[in-house]
C-alpha cells in the first residue's frame, strides 16, 4: 500500500478514487459485521434478564415457609426443618441467588465478547490457545482457591452454620462472625478472631440449631433417700421452668436419668433438660443454684462425714518414729551445726609481775 503524500492533482485524484472504491468494496462486509454484533450485544443483554429472572424466581420459590411447600417442591433444598428460622432462610436463598447470577452474567458476556471479536475478523484461535494453556496453569495453582470456593456455596445451601452460632470446626470453636464463599471468620472464646477456608473444615459441630442439652450431676450423701432427693429435683426444676427468663429457655420438662456413680461417701444422680440452643450452660447454672438452696432448707446433705469412733473423737494415727528425735543416732549428729573455729592465740605470754 503507497502511503505517499499525493504532490500532483492527478495523484489525488487517483488516490481519492482508490479510497472510494475500497470503500465501496468493504461497506457492505463492515454494516454486516456492525449488525452482527449489535446483534450479539443485544441477544446477550436479554438472555442475561431472563435468565436472571429465572433465578429470582427460582430462588423465590426455594425461600418459601413450610406451609407452602406443598406447593414447591424446591423447598426442599433449604428445607431443614425446625432448624432454620424465616430470615435464614432468606439469606442462604439470596446469597445463592447472588452466585448463579454472577455465574450466568460471566458465562453469557464472555460468550458474547467472543463471538462479537469473531465477527470482526479476530482470529480467536491463538486467543483460545493461550486461554486454554492460562487455564489449566491456574486450575493448578487455584485449586485449592476452587475447593474453598465451592465448600462455601454448598454450606451457604445446606446452612451448615450462619452468623451468631456457637460453632466448633475442629480448627477452632467459636461464634461466627462472617460467612464468605472462601473464608469464615469466627470469634473465640478470648476475643480472638480466627480466619478459616471452607476447604479446611471437615467436620463442624454446631450448637446453635435445633435445641441443647443442659446436663448437672447432684451430688448426695450415701445415706439420703434418692426417692426423696428425686422429688425434691423435680420440684426445684419445674419451679424453675415456670420463671423469666428461664420459661423461654427451658423447652422440655426435666428429667433425672438416674444413679450416675456410687461411692463410698456419696452418690451421683444426673439430670438433664433440653432448653434453647446456645443457653444449656445458663440453665445448668441456674439449676445449681436453686438445688444447692432447697437442699440447705431440705437439710439433704451432698456428702456423709467421716465415721467416728466409739466417743465420737476420732483417734489420729501415730506417726513413724523419727531418727532425728535420738540424739546418739548419726543423722541426728549429722544435723548438728558445724562449730565455729577457735580464735588464734598469741605465742609470746607475758608475766605478771
Amino acid at each position: 500500500m503507497d502511503l505517499r503524500i499525493p504532490t500532483s492533482t492527478q495523484e489525488v485524484t487517483d488516490t481519492t478514487k482508490q479510497a472510494a472504491s475500497w470503500f465501496d468494496t468493504h461497506w457492505q462486509s463492515w454494516l454486516a459485521g456492525g449488525l452482527r454484533i449489535v446483534f450479539i450485544v443485544v441477544l446477550a443483554m436479554v438472555l442475561r434478564t431472563v435468565v436472571n429472572k429465572l433465578i429470582t424466581q427460582l430462588i423465590a420459590r426455594m425461600a418459601r415457609s413450610h406451609e407452602h411447600r406443598e406447593e414447591s417442591r424446591l423447598g426442599g433444598l433449604l428445607a431443614n426443618h425446625g432448624v432454620v428460622n424465616p430470615e435464614r432462610r432468606q439469606q442462604r436463598s439470596e446469597a445463592i441467588g447472588s452466585v448463579l447470577r454472577s455465574v450466568a452474567s460471566f458465562s453469557i458476556l464472555g460468550t458474547a465478547a467472543l463471538m462479537a471479536l469473531s465477527a470482526l475478523g479476530v482470529n480467536l484461535a491463538p486467543l483460545l490457545a493461550s486461554a486454554g494453556v492460562a487455564g489449566v496453569a491456574i486450575g493448578f495453582g487455584a485449586r485449592n482457591l476452587v475447593t474453598d470456593f465451592l465448600s462455601g456455596v454448598f454450606m451457604i445451601m445446606e446452612d451448615q452454620y450462619g452468623v451468631g452460632d456457637e460453632v466448633d470446626t475442629g480448627v477452632a470453636t467459636g461464634t461466627v462472625l462472617e460467612v464468605g464463599l472462601r473464608v469464615t471468620k469466627l470469634r473465640g472464646a478470648n476475643g480472638e478472631i480466627w480466619y478459616i477456608r471452607n476447604g479446611e473444615v471437615k467436620r463442624i459441630a454446631n450448637m446453635s440449631q435445633g435445641w441443647a442439652t443442659a446436663s448437672v450431676d447432684v451430688q448426695v450423701g450415701y445415706k439420703e433417700d434418692l426417692q426423696r432427693v428425686e422429688d425434691l429435683i423435680l420440684e426445684t426444676a419445674e419451679s424453675l421452668a415456670k420463671e423469666s427468663p428461664y420459661d423461654e429457655l427451658v423447652w422440655a420438662p426435666v428429667s433425672i436419668l438416674g444413679v450416675e456413680s456410687v461411692a463410698a461417701d456419696s452418690v451421683m444422680v444426673r439430670v438433664e433438660a433440653r432448653t434453647a440452643p446456645g443457653k444449656a450452660s445458663v440453665v445448668s447454672r441456674a439449676l445449681r443454684q436453686r438445688l444447692k438452696s432447697a437442699f440447705d432448707l431440705a437439710g439433704i446433705k451432698v456428702k456423709e462425714e467421716a465415721t467416728a469412733v466409739a466417743a465420737g473423737v476420732a483417734i489420729a494415727e501415730p506417726s513413724p518414729p523419727s531418727a532425728l528425735s535420738d540424739p546418739t543416732s548419726p543423722r541426728y549428729r549429722a544435723a548438728e551445726p558445724i562449730p565455729l573455729p577457735k580464735p588464734p592465740t598469741d605465742d609470746l605470754t607475758i608475766a605478771k609481775p
